[in-house]
C-alpha cells in the first residue's frame, strides 16, 4: 500500500491545521526541501510528533540521535559525502547488519548504495533531518580526532595476541567440557572482526590482517572449539564471489555452519596460518601444516590444515585429531565376532602381509592403530612410516614421510629394516618401489601392515599384481585383506521402532525373505543428533583371510570377481552382508547400508 501523503495525514490526525499545511507547501516550493522539516521549521509540529507520525506511516521505529555514543569504527564505514547525499548516520552495526538513521528510509537507492559500500545488511531507522546533520557536523568534522581513536582501538585489539602455546583457556576464555559458544557470541565477535579490518585499512597495513588481534583470534578460536564440540572430523573454511563459508563434516555429513562476510577472509586464513606455521604472504601455492592446541591443563588437540588457493582465495582444511575420540579397542569398531577373531590371528602371525582397504576416510587408519594397540608391547619393535602421522602412540617409533627432501615410503622402509624391527607400517602402498619392499619385508620374517585405496578385500589382489608384483610373491605374502566402510550409526536418545518399510523393500534389501523376528529401528531427531537422527559412526568389515585355495588362485591369474565369490563360498562376510548384520542389531538404518556398500547380487 502506498503511504498517505504526509501533509494529509497531518491534517486528519489534527496534529497541524489546513491553513499550516498550505503555508508549508508554498514555502516548500519557493525553497525546496522536505515537507517535514519545513513544518518543524515554522513551529507547527514539534520533531518528536513528526518522527512519531513518520514512524507509523513508514514502519520503521525512530530513533534519538541526541544522546548516542558512536562506535569509532563505524565512522570509516561510510565516506563523508554519502553521508550528506543520503541524509544518513550509521548508528550501530550488529553482526553483519547495519542500522542507519535515514531521514527517508523509503529511499531504496539511499539503502542500497550503502548496502554496496559497506558489504552490510542495512536496517533502517527514521531520525530527524536536523539530527542527522548535526551527527554529521559533529563527528566527521573532527578528522584527527577519529583517527586517533581508530588507532587505540587497533592497539588494544593486539593485546589479545594468542600465546605460543595456543591457550585456549586464556584467549577465549573457553573450557572445552563446559563452554557452548551461542550463535550471538558469534554474531557479535565476526562485528568486531569487521570493525578490526576496517582500522586496518585505515592503517593501510598488509600485516594488520595476519596478526589482527582479538576478534578474529576469538572468532577462529570459537570455530575450532565448535568443531570439537560437536564431534566434527573436519572443518572447511571456504571463500566464494560473495560470501565465506564455514562447514563442518559431522559423521561423514557435510553441514554449513556459518556463512561470513566475505571482508574478513584474508584475516581469517593469515590466523589460522599463523597457527599452523605457514607462510602467510604465499596465496598461490598449497601448504600443508599443523596446529597443536591445549585445552585447559591436560587436554591437547591437533589440527592437520591444508590450505589450497581456489578462485575466490584460499580454502582451508582443518582436519581434528582428538585422542579423546579416538577408539583403540578393536572389539568397539564394529567387528563382527568371527571377523575379529580372524584379525587378531592375523595379527599374531610372526610374518606375512595385512593390507586394509577402502576410501579416504574410511576409517583405515583407526583401524590401524588399534591393531598396533593390541600387540603393542615391550617385547617387539614397530615401526611406522605415515604421511601424515596423526596420533602420537606411545612405545611405537613413527616417522613423518617428507617426500619434498626424500624421505619417501620407500626410503623409510628401507631404513626399517635396517632397524631390527618386528612390526612394520607403511602408511600406504602407493607405488611398485614401495609394494616389492612391504612385500619382501613380508617374506622375510616381519609383520607388515599396509592400506590400499581398493573397492573391496579381493580387489586388493588385483591392485598389487597391477603394481607389478609378481602373482607368486602376492599370493606368498598376503596373509589377511581387510575393507571397510564407514555408517553412521542411530541416536540412542531418540531411537524408535521404523514401523514404514515394506514387504519389497526388505526382500530387495535382503535378496530373499525378510529374517524371522527382524525389527527396524530410526532416529526421530533430538538436539542431540543434531535432528539428524544418528550420532556417531561405526565401521562395516569384509575380512578375507588369504588360505591355501586362494593361493593357488592367484598362482593361476583368477580375477577379482573369481577370487570374491570363492571367498564368499569360504565363508566370507561382505560389506553388505557386514552391513545387514548391523540393521538385525538395530545399530544403522537400510539407508545408510545402501548409501555405502555395493550389492552382493552376481
Amino acid at each position: 500500500m502506498v503511504p498517505e501523503k504526509l501533509g494529509r495525514l497531518l491534517v486528519s490526525t489534527k496534529l497541524i491545521a489546513e491553513d499550516q499545511l498550505q503555508k508549508a507547501l508554498v514555502a516548500q516550493k519557493k525553497e525546496g526541501g522536505r515537507l517535514g522539516s519545513i513544518l518543524v521549521r515554522l513551529g507547527f509540529i514539534g520533531e518528536e510528533n513528526l518522527l512519531g507520525v513518520l514512524s507509523k506511516q513508514y514502519g520503521v521505529p525512530p530513533i534519538d540521535l541526541t544522546p548516542l555514543e558512536v562506535d569509532p569504527a563505524l565512522l570509516k564505514v561510510i565516506p563523508v559525502d554519502a553521508l550528506k547525499k543520503h541524509l544518513a548516520f550509521p548508528v550501530k552495526r550488529v553482526g553483519a547488519t547495519l542500522r542507519l538513521a535515514m531521514v527517508d528510509p523509503t529511499d531504496v537507492f539511499a539503502i542500497d548504495d550503502i548496502k554496496f559500500m559497506t558489504g552490510y545488511n542495512v536496517e533502517p531507522l527514521i531520525a530527524s533531518e536536523s539530527a542527522v546533520v548535526d551527527k554529521i557536523n559533529q563527528f566527521y568534522g573532527q578528522g584527527a580526532t577519529i583517527v586517533e581513536k581508530k588507532r587505540a582501538v587497533l592497539i588494544e585489539a593486539k593485546d589479545y595476541t594468542l600465546g605460543e602455546q595456543g591457550d585456549l583457556a586464556s584467549s577465549y576464555g573457553l573450557d572445552i567440557d563446559t563452554a557452548i559458544v551461542s550463535v550471538e557470541d558469534f554474531d557479535a565477535v565476526v562485528g568486531d572482526a569487521l570493525d578490526n579490518i576496517d582500522v586496518a585499512e585505515e592503517q593501510q597495513d598488509e600485516a594488520a590482517t595476519g596478526d589482527v588481534g582479538a576478534p578474529i583470534i576469538k572468532l577462529v578460536n570459537g570455530v575450532l572449539v565448535n568443531g570439537i564440540k560437536v564431534g566434527a572430523s573436519d572443518i572447511h573454511v571456504e571463500p566464494f564471489e560473495t560470501v565465506l563459508r564455514i562447514r563442518f563434516r559431522i559423521d561423514g555429513v557435510m553441514k554449513t555452519v556459518m556463512s561470513l562476510p566475505l571482508k574478513i577472509k584474508n584475516a581469517v586464513v593469515s590466523r589460522i596460518k599463523i597457527m599452523a606455521k605457514l607462510d602467510i604472504a604465499e596465496r598461490r601455492l598449497p601448504q600443508d601444516g599443523r596446529i597443536k592446541l591445549h585445552l585447559g591443563k591436560r587436554q591437547e588437540v591437533d589440527f592437520r590444515v591444508s590450505t589450497l588457493p581456489c578462485l575466490f582465495g584460499e580454502k582451508v582444511v582443518l582436519r581434528i585429531l582428538d585422542r579423546r575420540g579416538l577408539t583403540l579397542d578393536l572389539a568397539q569398531l564394529g567387528f563382527e565376532p568371527d571377523a575379529l577373531a580372524q584379525f587378531k590371528d592375523a595379527l599374531a602371525m610372526p610374518y606375512g602381509m595385512i593390507l586394509v582397504t577402502g576410501p579416504t576416510g574410511s576409517g583405515k587408519t583407526t583401524t590401524l592403530y588399534s591393531a598396533l594397540s593390541t600387540i603393542n608391547s615391550q617385547e617387539i619393535n614397530i615401526m611406522t612410516a605415515e604421511d601424515p602421522v596423526e596420533y602420537n602412540l606411545m612405545g611405537i617409533n613413527q616417522v613423518q614421510i617428507k617426500e619434498d627432501i626424500g624421505l619417501t615410503f620407500a626410503t623409510a622402509l628401507r631404513s626399517f629394516l635396517r632397524q631390527d624391527p618386528d612390526v612394520v607400517l607403511v602408511g600406504e602402498m602407493r607405488d611398485q618401489e614401495t609394494a616389492e619392499i612391504g612385500v619382501k619385508a613380508a617374506l622375510t620374517g616381519h609383520l607388515v601392515l599396509s592400506t590400499l585405496h581398493t573397492n573391496d578385500a579381493p580387489g586388493a589382489i588385483t591392485r598389487l599384481l597391477d603394481m607389478g608384483i609378481a602373482p607368486f610373491l602376492v599370493s606368498s605374502s598376503l596373509i589377511l585383506i581387510l575393507a571397510q566402510r564407514l555408517v553412521r550409526k542411530i541416536c540412542g536418545k531418540c531411537k524408535e521402532v521404523d514401523s514404514s518399510r515394506t514387504e519389497a523393500f526388505l526382500a530387495g534389501l535382503f535378496l530373499g525373505p525378510m529374517p524371522q523376528g527382524l525389527t527396524l529401528y530410526r532416529g526421530k531427531g533430538c538436539e542431540m543428533c543434531n535432528g539428524t537422527g544418528y550420532k556417531g559412526r561405526l565401521a562395516l568389515y569384509e575380512v578375507l583371510p588369504v588360505r591355501e585355495a586362494l593361493r593357488t588362485m592367484i598362482l593361476k591369474g583368477a580375477t577379482a570377481d573369481e577370487v570374491k565369490a570363492k571367498a564368499i563360498a569360504l565363508g566370507m562376510r561382505t560389506l553388505r552382508a557386514s552391513g545387514l548384520e548391523k540393521i538385525k542389531v538395530g545399530v544403522t538404518t537400510p539407508e545408510e547400508v545402501l548409501e555405502n556398500t555395493s550389492s552382493d547380487e552376481q
